[in-house]
């Protein structure tokens, strides 16, 4: 992590101290907008990319600081390349592994709490300074006799101030996102429980040993050890997996072999959990992966899990299908269950968003249909963003008054959109697996 990343002494973390953090933001963000408009008077042809890079740095500043599920909704939305404007998605994505860190002795603070004792008195060794910070939690490296861990601790309140800052973060996201309130309302009750699940370490652990236990066949994967002696509902400590995160490890100039077979890796681990397993490692950002000197592939965190529930997965992947021969009742029982569409539409509503939500599933599908493919391949991105931008812009959408699509696709999409954007930083193609039944 770089040096240039200043620690934080102190974290706000009662609900009237978060609740004040989020006021100074906004006013923030409002006092930038009437920069924008002041000048705009002055030059009417002057573009929004200052306001989007002030309030860019206002907002992450502010939520770096906050850290918790505030930081983690802005990592979310930078991986969704389509919802946010260049300057969002450039500022956002540091969250993902490069947040501001906490200082040592706020470290040593939490090891007190929870094993009654410091780090010193734990390990050999242990790094005053985080190697890496993210939203929930931030790592150190420690050893113990011949072996080297990676120690993650989560910051302090995070699980506590769940709830509270997702309505505090509520107001900036429908101003980002180009959202109406209930189609937001309708996914915060699923990103709420994915937060709350990521804050309790004890059942990333588990999760981490059910999945990596799981995927011990599939090659070219590795995964690390977990410590129960050393970890707590709130501290981590596992194996230290060395290696390079993709960004770096594509500035070594890997060959086309390399990336193909990292990219491959990548693609059966998801491949297995979504279909054997109906459960997803769901935060597929690149601070998640790790690609070791030997060319395997790391997985060095679980704690956003998602379930799949089997109805649908089966509704949803049979959309995917290249030939899709199911009956007009039958399909539109899936439109139904899938939530793209509902009784209180009229005909010509339903008839537009069977079509918009048909096309959406088939461009995801893409790489289904075919033996290989090349994800270096531009075009499939610039269409996939194409779409999201009409969508975005779309009358039919804005005047709607309901939400649309299951709260179990949020995750699910972000799942393979993340992964689709990996494997086109790594310029892989791919052999892509697929059921029998999807065939």
């Amino acid at each position: 992590m770089s040096d240039k990343v200043k620690e934080q002494g102190s974290i706000p973390v009662s609900k009237v101290q978060r609740a004040a953090k989020f006021i100074s933001t906004g006013a923030k963000v409002g006092g930038n907008y009437v920069k924008h408009y002041a000048k705009k008077m002055v030059n009417p042809a002057l573009n929004r990319e200052e306001l989007h890079q002030n309030n860019a740095s206002d907002i992450y500043n502010s939520l770096s600081e906050l850290k918790g599920s505030a930081l983690k909704v802005a990592q979310m939305m930078s991986m969704d390349k389509n919802l946010l404007p260049r300057a969002y998605q450039d500022k956002f994505s540091m969250a993902q592994y490069t947040a501001p860190p906490l200082s040592y002795p706020l470290v040593v603070k939490t090891f007190q709490k929870h094993f009654q004792k410091t780090p010193e008195q734990l390990f050999d060794t242990f790094s005053r300074s985080a190697i890496n910070a993210a939203s929930i939690g931030q790592v150190h490296q420690a050893t113990q006799g011949d072996k080297t861990f990676a120690v993650k601790i989560q910051y302090p309140g995070v699980g506590d101030s769940v709830s509270s800052d997702l309505k505090l973060v509520k107001p900036i996201a429908l101003r980002l996102l180009n959202m109406n309130e209930q189609e937001l309302n309708h996914y915060m009750q699923e990103v709420e429980e994915r937060l709350l699940e990521e804050t309790d370490y004890t059942l990333e652990i588990k999760r981490s040993r059910e999945i990596s236990e799981s995927c011990t066949a599939i090659p070219n994967l590795r995964f690390p050890k977990y410590y129960d002696s050393l970890s707590s509902d709130r501290i981590i400590t596992m194996d230290w997996l060395e290696g390079k995160h993709i960004k770096e490890w594509m500035e070594t100039n890997p060959s086309q072999e390399q990336r193909n077979r990292i990219g491959q890796a990548l693609w059966d681990f998801y491949h297995h959990q979504v279909h054997n397993l109906k459960q997803v490692h769901a935060d597929p950002h690149p601070g998640n992966f790790i690609i070791q000197e030997d060319g395997t592939l790391g997985i060095i965190d679980f704690g956003c899990v998602k379930v799949i529930p089997v109805d649908f997965y089966k509704g949803y992947f049979s959309l995917i299908k290249k030939d899709l021969l199911i009956k007009e009742e039958e399909l539109n029982q899936i439109f139904y269950d899938l939530e793209f569409i509902s009784d209180k539409d009229t005909e010509e509503e339903k008839k537009y968003f069977k079509s918009i939500f048909s096309e959406m599933i088939a461009l995801l599908g893409t790489p289904f249909h075919v033996e290989k493919f090349d994800f270096s391949n531009n075009e499939f991105f610039n269409q996939i963003f194409q779409l999201g931008d009409r969508i975005a812009n779309d009358k039919m959408f804005k005047k709607s008054n309901q939400a649309r699509g299951s709260r179990h696709g949020l995750y699910v999409n972000r799942t393979y959109f993340g992964i689709y954007n990996l494997l086109n930083q790594l310029k892989a193609e791919i052999v892509t697996t697929k059921p029998d039944w999807l065939s």
